[in-house]
């Protein structure tokens, strides 16, 4: 079995290596503040972009920082770290970091798309790299806290300075990401690996499975609250069970004939049909058909997106997990 990829951890990485330097941080949305906030906490000049009209920018103000536009931040970082939303990126650098880039500075992602899709091509005498912490940016910002950090990836993408490695361990090491465990990857592997896990797992699969199986319950005349908690209610629980010990640890914390059923009919739901219209998913990441589907969809005003969302809202499981929650004041803590 071949050695897994590179990992780091705090003796790889030293803070020293960020001195003297001012990280820009465009975008102060979830990712955008976590890490911000740990940076400054770990010693290091941080200055922040966020637009007037956002409700990010009070925050900002709320959080201590005095907010600039994105070309202020981006003429005075000597990093840049682009946290807006993927489909506004490239717009935000052509028209505000490009124009001040200057040899030498180093050009930050958290997820790799633009970057490998082409959108947003950087000038070949500044670094690119990528620090992608492996979580939310909320629990970024609780694991700083508890001084444990959470697992991140690292990726140069373009190494102009010799110094790019150096430079992303330390940005890592500011996030405390260093604690966990920072693993190796590519702009490549990162950006298709988790565009093909939220398509075909995370959201695209979880929530049609659920769907699915709602629909069939209540098809068969079942109550649709009854329904609702034997398909969805309690995937929390399993899901949790898997977080923390697995899939084969969730088997044997389950009861027997469950776990029966799991080993027996599960692959009667994810068929070999299945796994291979999951071929055909990564494909279309793979060859930047995806890509191109979402930068045209941003570009004519979301119709696909829109439509599909109100059709999804409109789905009876929706009301009905509505009503069942409202039960449930502990969900809301």
């Amino acid at each position: 079995m071949a050695d897994g990829p590179k990992m780091y951890f705090d003796d790889a990485a030293d803070l020293s290596a960020l001195a003297g330097k001012k990280i820009a941080i465009i975008g102060y949305g979830i990712q955008g503040r976590a890490q911000a906030l740990c940076l400054r906490d770990s010693g290091l000049d941080v200055i922040i972009s966020e637009i007037q009209a956002s409700p990010n920018y009070q925050t900002a103000l709320d959080d201590g920082w005095e907010v600039v536009d994105a070309a202020t931040a981006a003429k005075e970082g000597d990093l840049i770290q682009i946290l807006t939303q993927d489909h506004v990126q490239a717009s935000v650098y052509k028209a505000f970091i490009e124009p001040n880039l200057t040899a030498g500075k180093a050009l930050i992602f958290s997820h790799g798309f633009n970057i490998h899709y082409g959108q947003i091509i950087p000038p070949k005498d500044v670094d690119v790299f990528m620090v992608a912490p492996k979580g939310p940016g909320a629990l970024v910002r609780e694991c700083y806290i508890a001084d444990t950090g959470v697992p991140s990836l690292v990726a140069i993408y373009q190494d102009a300075t010799g110094n790019a490695l150096k430079l992303a361990l330390a940005y890592a090491k500011g996030l405390k990401a260093t604690k966990a465990g920072v693993i190796e990857t590519t702009f490549r592997e990162e950006t298709e690996t988790d565009l093909f896990g939220e398509q075909a797992v995370l959201c695209g699969g979880v929530s049609e499975l659920i769907i699915a199986g709602f629909d069939t319950l209540v098809e068969a005349g079942y109550a649709p609250e009854i329904a609702y908690y034997e398909v969805c209610h309690e995937l929390g629980l399993i899901l949790d069970l898997i977080h923390n010990y697995g899939i084969d640890g969730m088997r044997r914390r389950v009861s027997d004939t469950a776990e029966y059923g799991d080993l027996t009919r599960g692959r009667r739901v994810i068929t070999a049909e299945t796994r291979a219209e999951m071929r055909r998913i990564l494909r279309e990441v793979q060859d930047g058909s995806f890509a191109k589907e979402w930068i045209l969809e941003n570009m004519t005003g979301r119709p696909t997106f829109n439509a599909l969302l109100r059709e999804g809202d409109a789905h009876p499981i929706m009301a009905v997990g509505k009503k069942l929650r409202d039960m449930m004041p502990w969900l809301k803590k």
